[in-house]
């Protein structure tokens, strides 16, 4: 194989590869704004916990239930709380347990949001790296072909 053949061959190559690793990148973008939703999720369930920790009982609240609308409600206790658990299940926790329930969970999350930005930049340095052998392929390709016209007899 000549060696623009070769140089050819590797610019598809690094290509399909530059490709790949874009969708990657996406994947990962993703994943991680999902994990900063949930992060704001369970910031917002820990700062209601402690604002309720302050509060009397029978204190009127006003519950968001979904698209900016509230019900009027009243604390009835604020010793226990109904805690989602995953699947639909929920069960009832005193309220410092929730709390550390919480903490937990963002913990856990804020391990998996670094292990993911650690990832992406990873693979964007990939990308970098690669478009710039790109880069360089695609220059000597186009050398050799003006090599050649110039060979021929053209300009």
């Amino acid at each position: 194989m000549s060696k623009t053949g070769e140089d050819e061959e590797a610019f598809r190559k690094l290509a399909v590869e530059v490709r790949f690793l874009e969708s990657t990148a996406e994947a990962i973008q993703s994943r991680i704004n999902f994990v900063n939703a949930a992060l704001t999720e369970l910031r917002y369930a820990k700062e209601t916990l402690e604002g309720i920790e302050k509060q009397e009982v029978d204190v009127p609240l006003l519950v968001p239930i979904g698209g900016g609308s509230y019900v009027k409600a009243k604390l009835e206790s604020r010793d226990t709380v109904i805690l989602g658990i995953g699947a639909g299940v929920a069960v009832e926790k005193s309220l410092k347990d929730a709390k550390e329930t919480l903490s937990r969970r963002m913990e856990e999350l804020e391990k998996v949001r670094s292990n993911l930005q650690q990832q992406l930049t990873q693979v964007l340095n990939r990308i970098e790296a690669d478009r710039a052998k790109l880069g360089e392929i695609s220059e000597r390709i186009a050398g050799r072909q003006t090599d050649v016209r110039k060979a021929q007899g053209g300009t």
